[in-house]
């Protein structure tokens, strides 16, 4: 029944009939008949059906919950014990804001250090694809902000605070900045699905400033290349700022009225026991924490 609910959780994330046999390495027919399998054996229609997917029946959302339980919890079993046998080792699939990709080497490399067989895979997402690919069994953890969103139930680590700080180029340079003056200037800046531009549009609203950037992107990258051609600025936390001022090129000043500060950190399924390499992960992040 494992195979069956692996696929029907591939089908819920999918959408997909094809799509979702494609990610289980099956044809469409074996897929289409593992789930009516699966309906035989709990009784219940779980998909409605048409000439395509059109959504899970209510039966079919109550067991998609089971099912992600379950699912999570033979992939617990089946880690722990291949880690009996051959020590810690296979993927780690991490989902990171944009704007905390610049610590995850210090949490990676650790790791690495200590169980030199893992496997990374870091993709830069959003805070609230992050929680939508836990859900999905998709991730294994995510960095994200711990203070403000709810995160429901989840295992969480804090990692560090962020601090807002203003990127110009070095010629116009200064020593600090408030919000309301931020926004006069020519601004490049994250996409607002990303919450650290929801944090930002809430500094510039409570200074009672009107946000009009002049382009926006969902890398960090492509801000810093913007401000390096000397006509615009971007606002960055300073651990992501610092990568990037080692050449001269930029300067950075702190955004006051206020200083305003959030918490990012480690977040992971609820789930107990963790499979052997997230809980390997979790213990590194404890360790790397600057929060007291």
């Amino acid at each position: 029944m494992i195979d069956k609910l692996e696929m029907f959780i591939a089908l819920a994330n999918q959408q997909h009939f094809g799509r979702a046999a494609e990610e289980c390495g099956v044809t469409q027919p074996t897929l289409s008949a593992a789930i009516k399998q699966l309906e035989d054996q709990l009784g219940v229609m779980l998909v409605w059906r048409g000439s395509r997917f059109k959504g899970l029946t209510p039966e079919g959302q109550r067991v998609l919950v089971w099912a992600r339980q379950i699912v999570g919890d033979a992939r617990t079993m089946r880690e722990e014990m291949r880690a009996v046998k051959q020590g810690l080792s296979g993927d780690l699939r991490i989902a990171v804001i944009p704007t905390a990709l610049a610590m995850v080497s210090d949490l990676t490399s650790r790791l690495r250090a200590r169980h030199p067989n893992l496997r990374f895979t870091v993709t830069s997402q959003s805070s609230v694809e992050i929680l939508q690919l836990l859900e999905n069994l998709e991730i294994d953890a995510g960095i994200t902000y711990l203070d403000n969103e709810p995160l429901g139930r989840l295992t969480t680590v804090p990692l560090f605070y962020e601090h807002y700080y203003l990127v110009t180029p070095a010629n116009q340079a200064r020593t600090s900045i408030t919000w309301a003056e931020a926004a006069q200037l020519p601004l490049c800046l994250l996409t607002p699905e990303m919450q650290n531009r929801r944090i930002v549009n809430q500094y510039m609203a409570a200074a009672g400033a009107e946000i009009a950037p002049r382009l926006e992107s969902n890398s960090v990258i492509t801000l810093i290349s913007h401000v390096l051609t000397g006509d615009w600025a971007t606002i960055l936390p300073l651990k992501t700022a610092r990568l990037f001022l080692n050449s001269g090129e930029l300067a950075a000043c702190p955004i006051t009225e206020p200083e305003a500060e959030h918490m990012v950190g480690l977040v992971a399924p609820p789930r107990e026991p963790h499979t052997p390499v997230l809980e390997a992960l979790i213990s590194e992040a404890r360790k790397l924490s600057d929060i007291d």
